[in-house]
């Protein structure tokens, strides 16, 4: 492994300071218990810090408890978005706003270890561009959960141009110039820890094991993890397409195998096609199954097509309500 060299301890004569960015989906439970430990952390690290939350649309106390804790504390940052814009548009919108010297972005269910950030900036002040996690699966979590991710993993590095590692996530550490460059993106449909992954740098990855979640239930249901595996597929490659093409080149070539003998059976009066009693059942399931394989081909197509029209729109990813944060720290389009 190469280690990038050192970088100076510190920035224009100032203190460095660091950015932590936080979507936040009803997690009013949870989120003083990590202020908690955030201020925990940086208490030993000799680092100016900000805290930013983004309150994604929450149903509960998200939004009321976040300007409290604003008031009374103004290193502790706000941006309401106006409704649920999902988790990676919320994300970014933290990570647009955020002026840190690196910014570092973790969940507010208390799954990602604030303990992990001081490694985080050990290896930051290494030289790394980008220090990721790696979640690795505790005693109890379950069986499906390993198995299902595992699986998006293996398909997502199958037939997407970027490699991703099992158990990344959205926990990590990016330099400003990484921040700045990710300013440039202009993705309806962003996959950050994809796109991440695409821009290189120097990169290093840390083992961890997830916490329990303190309180709450998790944001993704087994129909939003699989939107969300496509949705990470689909905007790195189009392999998918071609995968399509070739499924469509060997059905066209078993049915051109088969039909010279169709043809023999046709002239010969052979009973096993045509009108015997059982070969309606054949013919029905064959068409049962090239009309699904059909349907999956014209929706991968469909997919790429709607990514299409939605980034023609040209619409923002997220629209802010209000927040605490000055909005012209960046040259940003304000909508």
């Amino acid at each position: 492994m190469i280690v990038p060299k050192n970088r100076t301890k510190a920035v224009n004569d100032h203190q460095k300071k660091v950015s932590v960015v936080v979507p936040a989906f009803n997690e009013e439970q949870n989120l003083p218990i990590l202020i908690q430990g955030l201020r925990k952390v940086f208490a030993t690290q000799p680092y100016d810090y900000e805290f930013i939350f983004v309150d994604d649309g929450s149903k509960d106390e998200t939004a009321n408890l976040l300007k409290t804790l604003n008031s009374q504390d103004n290193r502790i940052h706000y941006i309401k978005l106006s409704r649920n814009f999902g988790h990676q548009n919320a994300l970014k919108a933290g990570l647009d706003y955020a002026d840190g010297h690196c910014v570092i972005c973790m969940d507010g269910d208390l799954q990602h270890p604030p303990e992990l950030i001081p490694a985080f900036l050990n290896k930051w002040e290494e030289g790394y561009d980008i220090v990721y996690s790696r979640r690795k699966s505790a005693a109890e979590t379950s069986l499906f959960k390993r198995t299902t991710s595992n699986m998006f993993y293996a398909l997502a590095n199958r037939v997407s141009e970027i490699n991703m590692e099992p158990g990344t996530a959205d926990f990590r550490l990016i330099d400003r110039k990484v921040a700045d460059a990710l300013l440039q993106f202009k993705e309806i449909d962003p996959f950050l820890r994809g796109i991440i992954k695409w821009l290189g740098f120097s990169q290093y990855g840390i083992n961890y094991v997830a916490d329990p979640r303190h309180s709450g239930e998790s944001k993704y249901s087994f129909i939003k993890m699989v939107r969300f595996a496509f949705q990470g597929i689909t905007s790195f490659s189009i392999r998918p397409l071609y995968f399509a093409v070739y499924l469509g080149f060997a059905f066209s070539a078993l049915t051109g195998i088969c039909l010279p003998y169709v043809l023999y059976s046709y002239y010969t009066g052979d009973v096993t096609v045509g009108y015997a009693s059982a070969a309606w059942a054949s013919i029905l399931m064959s068409i049962f199954f090239l009309g699904g394989l059909q349907l999956i081909i014209m929706g991968i197509i469909g997919i790429y097509v709607g990514k299409i029209f939605l980034q023609t729109k040209l619409r923002p990813n997220y629209v802010i309500e209000s927040s605490s944060i000055n909005q012209h720290r960046h040259d940003l389009v304000e909508f």
